[in-house]
């Protein structure tokens, strides 16, 4: 009897081990299923994230540094922008095609362009001059349509004037073309202009230091890259204290619209 028990017993020892050595066994090969999948899981949702990020980037909105003084005081150098892309509409990259965008440009809007002169680079100006406009500036005071603009945002500086070889573009869109042999535009006083069909002009704030379209010329729609919104943040990135993305925070200006 007490054979028989032992034998059982031994039996019953040898299953249970048997049971265990199959589940471990099991939970290997589910292990092994398992983390093929996790790591499927995180590849697509990386590839998510990166899409996303893409579409937004290439659609919606997009930063912009601010690197000269162009724009001052409107923008300072080192003033981080946020620009609303949707707003305007987005260009599809690598073509001259539009997504459309919810609003159209208007007069007075701070803008992200590609201008025609250099084509890795972006610029921001203000749209001064709209497709139909007449455009005329007279010992740097802006005409449009034959009246004076109110600009409270421009700055002055005493300087000379000057006439540059670009500016020769502008003498086949004068009002009067019969002018052309005698036209002789300089930074101050040039014009007028008629604004064709799909086209704008662009001038910095800092008038008397910003490459604009009086050099290089209108800007076609299609360059348009979208609206500066606001300052998401700001420091005097001129500085020479170490760190100054830290230590010289222009905490004024961030959250700051732009206008």
């Amino acid at each position: 009897m007490a054979k028989k028990d032992r034998r059982a017993a031994r039996r019953a020892g040898a299953e249970k081990t048997k049971e265990a050595a199959e589940g471990r066994r099991a939970r290997r090969r589910a292990q092994q299923v398992e983390a093929p999948n996790a790591a499927l899981e995180w590849t697509k949702s990386i590839v998510i994230a990166v899409a996303l990020f893409l579409v937004l980037r290439t659609f919606l909105v997009q930063t912009f540094v601010i690197t000269s003084g162009s724009m001052e005081d409107t923008l300072l150098v080192g003033d981080m922008l946020l620009v609303n892309r949707a707003a305007i509409g987005s260009r599809i990259p690598a073509t001259t095609l539009r997504i459309p965008g919810y609003s159209e440009p208007r007069v007075g809007d701070v803008l992200v362009f590609d201008p025609p002169h250099e084509e890795t680079l972006k610029l921001i100006k203000r749209l001064v001059g709209m497709p139909g406009d007449t455009l005329e500036m007279r010992n740097r005071v802006l005409y449009r349509n034959g009246e004076i603009v109110d600009e409270p945002y421009v700055v002055h500086d005493d300087v000379a004037d000057e006439m540059h070889p670009w500016m020769s573009w502008q003498r086949d869109h004068l009002l009067d073309p019969s002018l052309r042999s005698s036209y002789a535009p300089t930074r101050d006083t040039w014009g007028p202009l008629v604004i064709p069909e799909s086209h704008y002009f662009m001038l910095g704030d800092n008038r008397e230091k910003s490459f604009d379209s009086r050099y290089w010329g209108l800007l076609e729609d299609w360059r348009l890259e979208g609206r500066a919104v606001f300052t998401y943040y700001s420091y005097n990135k001129d500085s020479y204290r170490p760190f100054p993305a830290l230590r010289e925070v222009r905490w004024g200006r961030i959250g700051r619209g732009i206008s």
